[in-house]
């Protein structure tokens, strides 16, 4: 039986991964749930699993959920804080750590859990864009795995020759027969509108994507497709690829997550409706497969599957992210940094949709900081570009 931490449990990907847990008892086990401040849905995920331990992120969450425990009669320990919830991630009694919380938030646990040597269920991305270099090494330093939940990078980790999908990042594609790997998206929600529209649109349209169901913030990442440039970056670093090794096309319709092209001309793909069960159902198990809950690809429904290659006049965050890849770990936690802030300004209406890439590429340009050698370091780069970004925003006029 698997032991598991999730960290983010009461997110989207979280909940994923306890409809299929909760299909599996004889398989995993709930050590411990993280959450930010979602209460009502983290006390029914301990109604149902009685984890030993619980954190919250936000103080004032934990002491409410604390109560409702006692009143349910649920023996489950709360801890709060960031500190807590890194000791929750490296816990001796748990063998897995879905990393699933939102952003730089899930940096440190996500690399708590590398520390002390757990098979990591990795959809956190933020901690190899941020990271790179750093998370790879502690991998192999604290002989940590890794399996990949973003849908992406877990068709490739799918189709790729077992020696590779126990040697992450550590090995030639080309040595493998590898010609290159392939990530599609599907153009997000927007992806139709004409760019003198883009000014207008609202949240609610944003996150409104046509195929998936996701966060607000990856909703508003896919739309500028800066989230397709963020796990190209990631994959960069999961599939130690070259710039020459690694395309990118739209695919509409979300069918084909992935592929990988070998060098005799065949070219593997992993497909399946788009529906992040998946992809988790996947890492849960590996090297197995188990029921995962959703539902089987239909292809006499198909009427076609499209490809397109991105056009960076379209989505200019894309071409942000791949040649912040190019610049280096600095480039990619300023531009890691921003994104969030503007995506968040975005999303509480402070700012026009077309406004995120103009504050993205402002930032990214006026920023120089020296590359970073170490956790700190970065944290320090993250936290000054937050705040030069908030800056930023207020200065302009909505």
């Amino acid at each position: 039986m698997k032991k598991i931490t999730i960290l983010g449990s009461t997110g989207s990907i979280g909940i994923s991964t306890i409809s299929i847990i909760k299909k599996h008892p004889d398989l995993f086990k709930i050590v411990a749930l993280v959450a930010n401040k979602n209460c009502s849905v983290m006390l029914e995920q301990c109604k149902f699993f009685s984890p030993d331990w619980v954190a919250m992120n936000n103080e004032k969450s934990a002491d409410i959920l604390r109560i409702k425990l006692k009143e349910n009669k649920i023996k489950t320990q709360v801890l709060s804080g960031k500190k807590e919830i890194c000791a929750l991630a490296s816990l001796k009694e748990n063998d897995y750590v879905v990393s699933a919380i939102v952003g730089m938030a899930g940096l440190l646990p996500t690399l708590s859990a590398i520390y002390a040597g757990k098979t990591i269920l990795l959809a956190n991305k933020e901690s190899l864009i941020t990271c790179g270099s750093i998370f790879m090494n502690a991998l192999s330093v604290h002989h940590a795995n890794i399996v990949p939940i973003d849908s992406e990078h877990n068709a490739i980790f799918q189709v790729l020759p077992q020696c590779l999908q126990k040697s992450l990042g550590k090995v030639s594609l080309k040595e493998n027969g590898i010609k290159s790997i392939i990530l599609t998206g599907s153009g997000g929600p927007l992806y139709h509108l004409q760019k003198e529209d883009l000014p207008f649109v609202t949240p609610d349209q944003t996150c409104a994507h046509p195929n998936w169901s996701m966060g607000k913030k990856i909703s508003v990442d896919s739309a500028t497709m800066i989230n397709k440039g963020l796990e190209y970056i990631e994959a960069r670093w999961l599939f130690n690829t070259s710039d020459n090794e690694i395309d990118i096309l739209i695919h509409p319709q979300s069918i084909i997550h992935s592929m990988v092209e070998y060098i005799d001309g065949s070219v593997l793909a992993q497909l399946s409706v788009p529906d992040m069960k998946v992809a988790i159902s996947y890492a849960l198990a590996f090297p197995k497969r188990i029921i995962s809950g959703s539902n089987f690809l239909n292809f006499k429904k198909l009427k076609s599957l499209n490809f397109f290659e991105p056009d960076f006049t379209q989505f200019p965050c894309l071409k942000l992210a791949i040649d912040a890849f190019s610049a280096g770990q600095s480039a990619m936690t300023v531009l890691n940094a921003v994104n969030e802030i503007s995506v968040s300004a975005f999303l509480n209406s402070k700012i026009r949709f077309n406004k995120i890439y103009e504050i993205n590429s402002d930032i990214l340009m006026s920023s120089s900081f020296l590359e970073p050698t170490s956790v700190e370091e970065i944290l320090e780069i993250d936290k000054k570009t937050r705040i030069k970004t908030e800056k930023k925003i207020l200065s302009l006029v909505y």
